[in-house]
């Protein structure tokens, strides 16, 4: 990456703290998964990749699920699913502001 190098011989850091969520931000705040990111550093430093994938798993995967929150989505699939499925059965009835009709008002 040819912009990487140049930006560095310039001396200018346009798109650095892309990379690493720990360097140095825009406005210095820190980033979203900054601490999730800092914890699996900390516990795979120095002990190699192998050995980190085994024994850091738990901080790699609270770090994946800030950045992606592919847990959350899932979840939030299911419940909708849920709802779904009641509605049919006709076990649930959403409220009517959950619905997109108005409430009757005096």
């Amino acid at each position: 990456m040819p912009l990487i190098n140049l930006q560095e011989k310039i001396g200018i850091d346009i798109d650095k703290w892309l990379l690493i969520q720990s360097g140095v931000q825009p406005n210095h705040r820190p980033a979203r998964c900054h601490v999730f990111e800092k914890e699996w550093i900390e516990c795979a430093h120095g002990i190699g990749k192998i050995r980190a994938t085994k024994e850091c798993k738990l901080e790699l995967e609270d770090f994946q699920e800030c950045l992606h929150h592919q847990k959350l989505h899932k979840r939030l699939r299911d419940i909708k699913m849920q709802k779904e499925k009641l509605m049919k059965e006709g076990k649930y009835t959403p409220p009517d502001h959950h619905t997109g009709n108005d409430e009757q008002r005096p």
